[in-house]
């Protein structure tokens, strides 16, 4: 009696084992049931980079227009405005020019000495032997005509001197060259009518005159 119940209890101890069958199944023919395939995304990516370069170079290309008519615009003011702006440069010119011959005009007229005071001055300075006979203000300098008393040496002598007083008089600085031009016997009065220039002195930056 015991050992046929340790046979029953051994085999329904034994593990089940399925029964075996052949998978004959094809898994490459059967079908996609993916909800959204893989080739939505690489279409919908391609889609929107191609989207995006499009709209990219649109912008480009609308600002690049843009430009092209503003530079059209300001071209075309440009072409207007030249010939007032060529009038304007011509009349500037000519303005510098009137306006540096003002100023050498100001600058030699500042140069020359008044005439009514050199005359006081020349006056207050004549020898007791000496006579003012006139004045002739030139564009380069100053003619005194004098008449001197004495005899022809003597009164050669008196010119001389006198003019070397002239060279050294300060309030003559305008002049930088004096000299006696003539000298001749006035037979009616037996006196020596002198002539003497002197010559203005050149504006500072004035090119030297050739004699």
């Amino acid at each position: 009696m015991l050992p046929f119940l340790k046979k029953k209890s051994e085999a329904s101890a034994a593990p089940l084992v399925p029964h075996w069958h052949p998978n004959f199944r094809s898994f490459e023919k059967l079908p996609d049931i993916k909800v959204v395939r893989t080739a939505f995304f690489v279409t919908g990516a391609s889609i929107t980079v191609a989207v995006a370069l499009l709209i990219f170079f649109g912008v480009q290309e609308w600002q690049l227009r843009g430009l092209r008519t503003q530079i059209a615009d300001w071209q075309s003011q440009i072409d207007k405005n030249k010939p007032g702006s060529d009038q304007a440069v011509a009349l500037y010119k000519k303005f510098q020019a009137e306006e540096a011959r003002l100023i050498e005009i100001e600058a030699f007229l500042k140069s020359k000495p008044i005439l009514s005071d050199l005359m006081i001055h020349i006056g207050q300075t004549l020898p007791t032997n000496m006579a003012l006979d006139g004045l002739d203000f030139r564009d380069n300098g100053l003619m005194l005509r004098l008449t001197v008393r004495g005899t022809s040496d003597a009164a050669l002598g008196y010119a001389t001197n006198y003019l070397e007083q002239l060279r050294g008089d300060k309030r003559l600085a305008t002049f930088d060259e004096f000299t006696i031009t003539t000298s001749t016997r006035n037979p009616s009065t037996g006196r020596l009518a002198v002539e003497m220039f002197l010559r203005y002195r050149p504006a500072a930056g004035a090119p030297a005159k050739k004699s």
